[in-house]
């Protein structure tokens, strides 16, 4: 288990030695059965399997080490074609590897080394039930190599059920933040959300930003709404097919693109070289995922910036990730974008304090018998009680009589 910040060089941090590992085994000769699969490489999303294939083509572009990559969203005949001819290094998504399986296109029998890239994703509910049958198909004797920038309490358990006696190598602080990104937080109206990211994109004049929505409907909504201000933006999610998908992200990384709308299928591994700022349009439910958000900028020595739209809703979210990343986040207000006074002092950290009134001068002083302590009265003696003269008791005898049964007649 391997955990370093966002932008470090995890994927050389295991690309480089499986080529190094895999180079004696090298073979010149075209023959498919001198390629087998020796190490496999699962990611949670097409862009970061294709960005990792990318990785291992290039660092072994000296070696006779043949890699490709198998995702959803395209016609399968060319990645047969390709495993076909055989491959050392396979980089897949996991539902389209098991599409593979089932058509008896690829085999694991010579499999040595396993990788899942991006672990804590990788091994979510979403994701766990195809992780479990692949790894079935594995030879048992292998080596496991998860590589992530947060490892949740509940991920590491899981990972215990899965590797024996695993040993873990953290490079910073666990869940850390990006060191070179600055953190900002603009309180805002729920409403004004839209208004107040059009309004910093004009007056700051950003010609590059990632904008994650929550919502691959928002994300589109959001894109169209931008363009209707006069700015160039697009959205890139699930929804959307490879091709488009590719196209979005080569044109933002080009810088035709000003604004680039993004569920979090763009927040997992992606390097969009000289990043400058993320802004959290919508802010995630997951604190892991504002660490993987805002990890696309400030890469490889670069600083960069990242902006959270946050709306009285999104206190508590917001709460969750400065506990995670265990910093303060700056709050600064934009005039006419904050909400209503009463929130205003919840999203800003500000704490009230019980204000006592001041002594007043004028006023008398008070009874001293409400600040004296108690005293008993000392007892009285009693007076001496006159006799009463016999008439008297001897008249209260009829009475008494008469009371119990009437008056005898002597």
């Amino acid at each position: 288990m391997a955990g370093a910040q966002t932008g470090t060089g995890k994927t050389a941090a295991f690309a480089l030695p499986i080529l190094q590992r895999l180079a004696p085994l090298a073979s010149p000769s075209a023959s498919p059965a001198r390629h087998p699969v020796r190490a496999l490489v699962l990611c949670p999303t097409r862009e970061l399997a294709v960005q990792v294939a990318g990785s291992f083509r290039d660092y072994g572009s000296k070696l006779p080490l043949r890699s490709t990559v198998v995702y959803g969203g395209v016609d399968m005949n060319a990645q047969i074609a390709q495993l076909r001819k055989g491959v050392e290094v396979l980089v897949a998504t996991p539902g389209r590897l098991l599409d593979h399986v089932q058509n008896k296109t690829v085999m694991f029998n010579q499999v040595s080394v396993l990788v899942l890239d991006e672990a804590d994703r990788m091994l979510d509910m979403g994701f766990l039930p195809d992780i479990k049958r692949i790894i079935a198909l594995l030879p048992r004797e292998r080596q496991n190599l998860l590589f992530s920038a947060t490892f949740p309490d509940e991920i590491r358990t899981l990972v215990k059920t899965l590797l024996r006696n695993p040993a873990e190598v953290q490079v910073a602080t666990r869940n850390a933040a990006a060191e070179l990104v600055t953190h900002v937080m603009h309180p805002v109206a729920r409403e004004k959300k839209r208004e107040l990211l059009a309004y910093l994109i004009q007056t700051r004049e950003l010609h590059q930003v990632l904008v994650f929505a929550g919502t691959r409907i928002g994300a589109n909504r959001l894109a169209h709404q931008l363009r209707r201000d006069h700015i160039h933006a697009d959205a890139i999610h699930g929804d959307k097919s490879q091709a488009e998908r590719e196209a979005a992200l080569a044109d933002f990384k080009a810088g035709k693109t000003a604004v680039l709308v993004a569920t979090d299928v763009a927040s997992r591994g992606l390097d969009i070289e000289g990043l400058p700022q993320v802004i959290n349009f919508d802010v995630p439910h997951s604190p892991e995922d504002y660490v993987h958000r805002i990890g696309r900028t400030g890469r490889a020595g670069l600083t960069g910036e990242a902006i959270s739209l946050v709306a009285p809703q999104d206190h508590e979210a917001m709460a969750a990730i400065e506990r995670l990343i265990k910093k303060r986040i700056e709050r600064v207000l934009v005039p006419g974008f904050q909400p209503g006074g009463t929130t205003v002092a919840t999203l800003m950290g500000d704490r009230r304090r019980e204000r006592r009134p001041a002594p007043d001068k004028a006023r008398p002083p008070a009874d001293p018998i409400f600040s004296k302590p108690y005293e008993p009265d000392a007892p009285q003696p009693e007076a001496p009680r006159a006799a009463e003269p016999q008439q008297r008791s001897k008249r209260k005898q009829p009475q008494l009589a008469a009371l119990l049964g009437g008056l005898k007649r002597a």
